[in-house]
C-alpha cells in the first residue's frame, strides 16, 4: 500500500486521538474533515467533497462510509479495512446510512463527537446528519480534536516539511530566473509548478497566488493573465508540497526599477518577518508572534497598510486551502511548542501609491528557538 506513514506510526496516532476523545467523554468521533482522515490512517482523497464520513470509535477501531469511486482508494491508501458503500440515488440519504451504521457498531444512544469545521460537512449535509441523528445519540462539538494533535510533527511529518521546503525553494528561484519585464504570468506559474511535480510534489491545496501591476496588492488567486510591464511589480505566494505537508513562501519582486518607498517597505517587511521568527519559540503564545510583526511596521509608519495576521501553522492539508490551525493574530492564546511549523507571511500593500511588498516563509520551531525551512536569501531582488 501507498501509505506514507509505517501502520505504527498511524496505530499511535489514534490511540492519542482515543486517549483524547476519553478525556473528552466520547464513545466516537464522526470524522469528516480529509486532513484528520489522512492523519489516523493514511486514506489520501478528496472525495471528502460528498458525504464521507470516517468512524472512529473509542476502542480505535475504525468505519469508513463512502461513496463507490473512493472504496479502492481507500483500500489501498489507508489502513481503514471495513468500508461501506453509499450508492448514489435519488432516494439515498446517507446520514441515514450512517446511523444504521452507528446502530450496527453499537452506538446507539452514546456520546458522539461531530467534525464540524469540515469542508465536506455543508450546510445542508449537517441538517441531514444532525435530522438522521435527533434522538439516536448525543452530538458534541469536537471539531478542533484531531487539529490539536496534529500540530506537533512527527520525525518523518518534519522530513516531509523539509522535502516540501526544498521544492518551494526550487519553484521561487524558477520563477525569478523567468521574471523580467514583458514576461507571460503563464510562463511563471508553469515553471514553478513544473519544478515541484518533477521534485516529486504534489498538487498545493490551494492555487498559487501571482498577481502583477495593480494585482500586485490582491492576495488571492484571480483567474486571467498579463504579460509584465517595463516597470512593474510582481507579487508572488506558493507552497513545495510533499505527500500532501506544505512549507509555502511570499515574496513581491519589483520589475523594471524599485521606488525609494518599495525600498523602505521591503526593509520592514524583512525586519518584521525576523522578529516574527524570533518569537516563534516554546513558551511564547502564536498571538505574540503576531505583535512581533506589527510593532515592527507599526514603527516603521506601516501600521495602516498591514494585516491583521501574519501566518497560520504549515502541515497537511486539502483543498481548498493550504492554511492550518493555528493563525497568528493578536491575542491567540495557543501556546507554541517544539515540532510546530508556521507560514510567516508580511504583507504591505498601500493602495494610496499602488505600492506592494510581502516577504514570508515557512519555520520550523525547535527546543529553543525557530529555524528557517527555506535556503532562499532574503534580499530585495529586482528583475
Amino acid at each position: 500500500m501507498p501509505l506514507h506513514f509505517s501502520e505504527l506510526e498511524l496505530q499511535e496516532r489514534r490511540q492519542r486521538c482515543c486517549a483524547a476523545m476519553s478525556r473528552d467523554g466520547l464513545d466516537g468521533l464522526l470524522i469528516f474533515r480529509q486532513e484528520s482522515m489522512y492523519y489516523l490512517t493514511g486514506c489520501d482523497t478528496f472525495g471528502y467533497v460528498y458525504f464521507q464520513c470516517l468512524v472512529l470509535k473509542a476502542d480505535g477501531s475504525t468505519v469508513l462510509l463512502t461513496r463507490a469511486p473512493d472504496l479502492r482508494q481507500a483500500q489501498q491508501t489507508s489502513t481503514v479495512k471495513d468500508i461501506r458503500i453509499w450508492v448514489d440515488d435519488p432516494g439515498t440519504n446517507p446520514a441515514e446510512e450512517l446511523r444504521g451504521l452507528l446502530r450496527e457498531q453499537g452506538l446507539e444512544g452514546c456520546r458522539l463527537g461531530v467534525e464540524y469545521e469540515a469542508y465536506g460537512l455543508t450546510g445542508y449535509n449537517c441538517k441531514r446528519l444532525e435530522a438522521a441523528l435527533e434522538g439516536f445519540c448525543q452530538l458534541e462539538d469536537a471539531s478542533w480534536l484531531v487539529s490539536h494533535l496534529r500540530v506537533v510533527k512527527s520525525p518523518r511529518e518534519i522530513e516531509y516539511l523539509r522535502k516540501a521546503a526544498e521544492l518551494a525553494d526550487a519553484a521561487g528561484e524558477a520563477a525569478l530566473e523567468r521574471t523580467g519585464p514583458g514576461t507571460y504570468e503563464g510562463d511563471i506559474l508553469a515553471d514553478m509548478h513544473a519544478c515541484i511535480f518533477r521534485g516529486g510534489g504534489d498538487d498545493p491545496a490551494n492555487e498559487f497566488i501571482i498577481g502583477s501591476g495593480p494585482q500586485a496588492l490582491l492576495c488571492r488567486y484571480h483567474s486571467g493573465r498579463r504579460h509584465l510591464d517595463a516597470q512593474d511589480q510582481l507579487t508572488l505566494e506558493w507552497a513545495g508540497t510533499y505527500r500532501h505537508y506544505h512549507a509555502a513562501m511570499m515574496r513581491t519582486v519589483p520589475v523594471g526599477t524599485c521606488p525609494p518607498e518599495q525600498e523602505e517597505m521591503f526593509k520592514a517587511a524583512r525586519d518584521s518577518l525576523l522578529a516574527v521568527e524570533d518569537a516563534l519559540a516554546p513558551g511564547n503564545t502564536v498571538g505574540s508572534a503576531f505583535d512581533a510583526h506589527a510593532r515592527v511596521l507599526d514603527q516603521a509608519g506601516l501600521g495602516a497598510h498591514r494585516m491583521n495576521a501574519c501566518g497560520y501553522s504549515m502541515g497537511t492539508t486539502f483543498a481548498p486551502n493550504w492554511m492550518d490551525w493555528p493563525m497568528l493574530y493578536h491575542g491567540n492564546p495557543v501556546l507554541i511548542e517544539p515540532g510546530m511549523a508556521f507560514f510567516v507571511h508580511i504583507i504591505i500593500f498601500n493602495s494610496d501609491k499602488g505600492l506592494a511588498m510581502t516577504l514570508g516563509r515557512s519555520s520550523l520551531v525547535g527546543e529553543s528557538e525557530s529555524e528557517s525551512l527555506s535556503k532562499a536569501p532574503l534580499e530585495l531582488i529586482v528583475k
